[in-house]
Formats: structure tokens, sequence, C-alpha cells
């Protein structure tokens, strides 16, 4: 199994860029298809991006498509998700979460999550 640990939220301008990263421990994290999720104030949480076991396959929600961008280093058992052009309605805490069944978009299809990382986007 892995345990999941997000960094890099913080506070941003409209149009900046941030990355967050995803720590995982265990030894089988190569295994695993990762995903980000996100939950903005009163809203449900909702997917953002994934990415396969061996960086094969990305998917990516439409409304983050050619802003952001998910990659994995395996070595590094980390995930990364580089958020460019960045707006106010990116506003939310970022999860990040595995799932043994590749680069999947649904959240009962991840087993381990972490618990967030706080990402704010001013105007």
């Amino acid at each position: 199994q892995v345990q999941p640990v997000e960094s890099g939220g913080g506070l941003v301008q409209a149009g900046g860029s941030l990355r967050l990263s995803c720590a995982a421990s265990g030894r089988t994290f190569s295994m695993y298809g990762m995903g980000w999720f996100r939950q903005a104030p009163g809203k449900e949480r909702e997917f953002v991006a994934s990415i396969s076991g061996s960086s094969s396959h990305t998917r990516y929600a439409d409304s983050v498509k050619g802003r952001f961008t998910i990659s994995r280093n395996n070595a590094k058992n980390t995930v990364y998700l580089q958020m460019n052009s960045l707006k106010p309605e990116d506003t939310a805490v970022y999860y990040c979460a595995a799932s043994e069944y590749g680069a999947v978009v649904t959240e009962y299809e991840y087993d381990y999550w972490g618990q967030g990382t706080q990402v704010t986007v001013s105007s």
C-alpha cells in the first residue's frame, strides 16, 4: 500500500503558477495509478488529473486541460501537478490519491488518499 502526502499549495495571483507534489510511501509506488482531485468550498470533490504507473497514460478534466500537467518520478515515489494560468475558480483543497486501476477518474477507484493541500488563487 501507499500513503500519499501532498505539499506545495499556497496563495497565488490569477495567471500565476504553482507546482504541487505528492510523496508516497511504499515500495510498490510504480504499480499505482495516481490522481489529483480538488474540493472547493461548498462543492463536491472533483477529478483533476490522473497518470498511470508507467506514465504512459494521462487524463485531465476539461476545466484544466491545457493549463495543468501531471507527471511522476517513480525513483522518488512522487507525483506532480504543474498548474499554470491559474484562475480564481481553481481555488480548492487539492488531494492526491493512489489507485490499483491505473489512470482512472472516479473517486471510488482510489484506495489511498492524502490529507490535502490548500490552493488559493486571488483575482
